[in-house]
């Protein structure tokens, strides 16, 4: 039987929800890093070119076509893309990406953010405020992963109730829906999420410099590191493709998800006004808010020498490490620290839940089944698929996971998009569709950016990374060979997951051709 389709409350709920999925813990912890250490105040130009011209037209793109597949019972990639070139029988398996993206970023991202549930917690009880040394917060840290055994943790355990607790989380919120779930956890996460957000930034803007013998390491100063440009960093490629796949990261277009959420409007629904602000509220959350919070605060207390180390150091020692470190020394650090990491656990959770999504809408629109069952047999993949990521980390399975997941495929699906709506079903087709029911009119300049510079970007950002880092990265020149069986194992475990999902494709295919010749 055929089931009845979810559907969201209000527009603020799909905007909320959109947001929400692109607020996650990149823009608290990925972008200041990337910022920092590339140019500073000068990364923010290749930033909004970026925005402009591959993140803006991407969230309409994506928007348009998750409300138009869902006009036709679709609410993943593989049904939207083949609604749109009908004619095209191979053009479904191109969309399975949209699938096979947020699956695999769900399996490792899950437990990244149950780290912060977890340290919320360790952070009410006082379990951090005791640590004061960057090598005692990384040991930590290291022995909650099941990295090593310490004297903080001889195995995993606490890790992995968080993980289980956090898991349970994410399928109890899919369960409710699309309404009853997704859009009640957002309407309530994101409010608390920005409320501890503009606490943090506002204790961290009225710090005053800590050290006597040290005037010049103040806020001023410290928002200067960020901001203030260096403009030959403009000179390198490298900061142009980080700016590009940051946009694409924090905006979480290319993934399939968006697609998805869309898919659940209605034809008169406003794509154009809601994607502006659902972007524009993920822009707030990162630029203003994420800026102003770790690199500055990490000034102040470590000066500018060390700020360089702690800016490359990466995000989860910016989050896990520097950042409760900063906070130990103010007063009342057990409630700033919890607020930052619940912070960061808002952020995690609200993106989490739309990564199971496409995977669970794939399964109601193209099997008919309910969402009882959907979830259940989502649930039971992705808990035996998330074990790798927990046990062996160390062992660069989750940098694995990430690349394909939340880098490559990124790019690769953007760009099957952006061709397949500007020019396959037609720039003036797609014109037309994105401004149905709008109540705000995109400027006509985008019809030339989304029809040739948007790919052309693309094609670009790709051409540029095969050419520096491709050989290198299929060879596995910089993984040790200790590692390398784990990394070949996690390849392998990839690839069968692609070829399900290709096989469950075809299935429903072959399913939906059945139905007809019945009718």
């Amino acid at each position: 039987m055929k089931q009845t389709r979810d559907s969201w409350g209000s527009r603020l709920g799909i905007i909320m929800a959109v947001a929400g999925s692109a607020i996650g813990l990149g823009n608290f912890l990925r972008f200041p890093a990337k910022a920092a250490a590339n140019g500073g105040g000068a990364f923010i130009i290749p930033y909004i070119i970026a925005l402009l011209l591959l993140g803006l037209p991407l969230m309409w793109i994506e928007w348009a076509m998750g409300r138009f597949g869902g006009g036709f019972g679709h609410g993943t990639a593989p049904g939207i893309f083949h609604s749109i070139w009908q004619k095209n029988r191979f053009i479904r398996y191109f969309g399975v990406i949209g699938i096979f993206g947020p699956f695999v970023i769900f399996i490792y991202y899950t437990f990244i953010e149950s780290w912060t549930l977890g340290y919320s917690a360790f952070a009410l009880m006082g379990k951090l405020t005791h640590i004061n040394d960057q090598a005692s917060m990384q040991s930590f840290l290291s022995g909650y992963q099941g990295v090593q055994q310490n004297q903080f943790f001889t195995n995993i355990g606490w890790a992995y109730l968080f993980f289980l607790i956090t898991f349970a989380l994410n399928i109890a919120v899919i369960y409710h829906g699309i309404k009853g779930g997704i859009e009640r956890l957002c309407n309530f996460a994101l409010p608390l999420l920005f409320a501890c957000a503009i606490m943090l930034v506002i204790r961290v803007l009225t710090l005053g410099a800590p050290y006597p013998d040290h005037p010049d390491w103040n806020i001023a100063n410290g928002l200067g590191y960020l901001w203030n440009p260096d403009f030959s960093a403009l000179k390198s490629a490298k900061v142009w493709l980080e700016a590009s796949g940051q946009i694409l990261f924090t905006l979480s277009v290319g993934i399939g998800v968006i697609l998805t959420y869309a898919s659940y409007l209605k034809k008169g629904d406003d794509v154009v006004l809601s994607g502006l602000t659902a972007a524009s509220t993920n822009e707030l959350a990162e630029v203003i808010i994420g800026g102003s919070i770790v690199i500055p605060a990490a000034f102040i207390f470590f000066g500018p020498v060390d700020i360089q180390t702690i800016a490359k150091s990466g995000t989860f020692n910016l989050g896990f490490v520097t950042m409760p470190l900063v906070l130990n020394k103010l007063p009342m650090a057990e409630i700033f620290s919890f607020a930052w990491f619940l912070l960061l656990f808002l952020a995690g959770v609200t993106s989490s839940i739309s990564l199971a999504q496409p995977a669970i809408a794939f399964l109601q629109d193209e099997f008919d089944i309910s969402r009882k069952r959907a979830v259940a047999f989502f649930g039971i993949a992705a808990f035996l698929l998330c074990q790798p990521a927990i046990f062996f980390l160390k062992n660069g399975v989750v940098d694995e996971l990430d690349f394909w997941g939340g880098t490559f495929l990124i790019v690769i699906f953007a760009l099957i998009e952006v061709i397949l709506f500007a020019w396959v079903f037609g720039i003036n087709n797609a014109w037309e569709e994105m401004h149905h029911g709008a109540d705000l009119r995109i400027p006509k300049v985008y019809k030339f950016i989304i029809k040739y510079i948007t790919p052309a970007f693309l094609i670009l950002v790709l051409g540029m990374w095969m050419k520096q880092e491709w050989w290198t990265f299929i060879t596995m020149a910089n993984i040790s060979p200790a590692n390398k069986p784990y990394v070949l194992a996690t390849r392998f475990m990839l690839i069968a997951l692609f070829a399900i999902l290709s096989f469950m494709v075809k299935a429903a295919w072959q399913r939906k051709k059945q139905k007809g010749a019945l009718k």
